[in-house]
């Protein structure tokens, strides 16, 4: 089967995860889809494939060659962003891409424009997976999870291309950032693994945000409007007030680059109650405890206003994993070489968001992303390029031999 036929298929799954149920994995076609992929792994011939309670799948390629080869690992996860619907997607194929707009759904005249997302025609004259309009496409990172089965299925059979042992893991939940957490980096057992989660062509990155969320709730007085005047609080306003404190320019639409923000994911309540959530990033980790710093710095502000109204929590979810990989740069200068024996030049950027891996860098398992082909993540407007795909292919392949060299 190739990349694209399982890719296709994959997709189909509604392994949509969710911050609301506190349990592993956290949507139950999540586990369904695991399941499924434990018994294709077997199919095409793979060893220890195994599935734990929590929905986390690993599988073992042997070694074809003798010697002290390291174990290496791929890394992709199964669950979908909540950001949009994963359910019910209906990929489409526009074949020989013109170039021009792409009508995604002409019902509800939905457009995939050019204006608005012009690197689109980077891939002109390529065969380009959309969507419907009406979901996301899943890309991320289903497109991640096809390669390296195709990768697997490719190397087993063509047991002239010399390799070492390879493991490789599907994890549930990392969109929303629990899927490191019941990572068996001991079971795994590898030297070093990559993540297939990035974007474009090229993408090779070892440098990621530092990562937290804040919950803040506001206790509001709810009086009659028409006898309030000294005595109401309303919870609303005081939420307005506390957004209205942080810097408007430090936000996901304004910075690039290694540029942090505050992220604005939530403002719910009425007039007696209302909670706001945020997420904090930066690539600095000075600058990263700067910011939890001034959003606490605002509450307390707020607090001075509207005594013991308002109460933050702060959680870390990931840290920059630069600090680990940096002391074990062999295992970026393969993926490197790998890229350019294909004809690929390299791009390494810092991720401008995180991976599994970069908690499994923390947790002993160095772990730097690759690309796997997709844009527009999270959202209607997804894409990739089937030709993407196919390099990835290649890529896990080329990693794979130059280790074994």
């Amino acid at each position: 089967m190739n990349v694209t036929e399982r890719f296709l298929r994959y997709v189909k799954y509604d392994t949509e995860s969710s911050t609301e149920t506190h349990v592993t994995p956290s949507t139950p076609g999540q586990m369904t889809f695991a399941k499924d992929l434990v018994k294709e792994l077997q199919d095409i011939g793979l060893e220890d494939v195994s599935i734990d309670d929590k929905g986390y799948v690993m599988a073992t390629l042997p070694a074809n060659v003798d010697g002290d080869i390291p174990t290496i690992g791929f890394v992709a996860h199964m669950d979908t962003s909540p950001d949009m619907s994963g359910k019910n997607v209906n990929p489409q194929i526009v074949k020989n891409y013109d170039g021009k707009d792409i009508v995604l759904n002409q019902g509800n005249k939905i457009i995939l424009s050019v204006d608005d997302f012009p690197e689109i025609t980077a891939y002109k004259g390529q065969d380009i997976i959309v969507t419907d309009g009406t979901t996301l496409l899943g890309a991320d990172d289903k497109a991640g999870l096809a390669e390296i089965v195709t990768a697997m299925e490719h190397l087993l059979a063509h047991p002239e291309i010399k390799h070492g042992k390879i493991r490789i893991a599907f994890t549930p939940d990392e969109e929303i950032g629990e899927g490191a957490d019941h990572f068996d980096v001991d079971k795994f057992g590898c030297e070093w693994a990559y993540t297939m989660d990035g974007g474009p062509v090229g993408e090779l990155e070892y440098e990621n945000f530092n990562a937290a969320a804040a919950s803040i709730t506001i206790q509001g007085r709810s009086v009659h409007p028409g006898s309030a005047k000294n005595k109401m609080v309303n919870a609303l306003s005081v939420a307005n007030k506390l957004i209205s404190l942080l810097p408007a320019s430090e936000v996901p639409e304004h910075t690039e680059g290694y540029e942090g923000f505050f992220h604005l994911t939530s403002v719910n309540g009425t007039v007696d109650a209302a909670s706001i959530g945020y997420i904090i990033r930066d690539h600095d980790k000075g600058l990263f405890e700067e910011r939890k710093q001034l959003l606490t710095d605002a509450v307390d502000y707020i607090n001075k206003l509207y005594p013991n109204s308002t109460t933050i929590q702060i959680k870390d979810q990931y840290y920059n994993m630069r600090e680990k990989v940096e002391p074990v740069m062999h295992v970026i200068d393969v993926a490197s070489k790998a890229m350019k024996s294909l004809g690929i030049t390299p791009i390494i950027k810092p991720i401008r968001g995180g991976t599994d891996g970069s908690r499994l860098s923390y947790m002993g398992l160095p772990c730097p992303n690759i690309f796997a082909g997709g844009l527009n993540f999270h959202g209607r407007y997804e894409y990739v390029p089937i030709p993407s795909m196919e390099k990835a292919v290649q890529i896990i392949v080329s990693i794979s031999e130059l280790v074994a060299k």
